[in-house]
């Protein structure tokens, strides 16, 4: 279920970035179309333009939507304001700093011996 829910927020998430690939691929596919009809400039064959200006405005279009959305969305976040009261000053109770006693473990470890059955290598078979 987890898995699915990061499929459809990793769609969700990347899929706008695709739309001006799907327009260039449309221009693409349908450029003798586009160039001979839609065309500004289809009157004036030496700008060798075939298309590109459709091509440019669909971009200029499609970026302006999704900048008008994305201002949308920001608006409408919610603002959440804290307020916090005036601090006049601040006073340690403390001034002097004393640091711990060194604890002595060493006498600890002349004691301490391993166990055998870790320090012997298992039988060989």
């Amino acid at each position: 279920m987890r898995t699915i829910i990061i499929y459809i927020w990793l769609i969700t998430t990347i899929l706008p970035t695709f739309s001006q690939w799907g327009t260039i691929a449309y221009y693409q596919l349908n450029k003798e179309y586009i160039a001979r009809v839609l065309c500004e400039n289809r009157d004036k064959p030496q700008l060798h333009c075939n298309g590109h200006c459709y091509l440019a405005k669909k971009l200029k279009k499609q970026q302006e939507a999704q900048d008008q959305k994305t201002t949308e969305q920001v608006q409408n976040i919610p603002v959440i304001q804290l307020f916090a009261s005036p601090v006049a000053s601040f006073e340690f109770l403390s001034r002097h700093f004393v640091l711990p006693r060194e604890h002595a473990f060493a006498y600890r470890l002349a004691f301490y011996q391993a166990p055998l059955s870790i320090a012997v290598p298992p039988p060989c078979s």
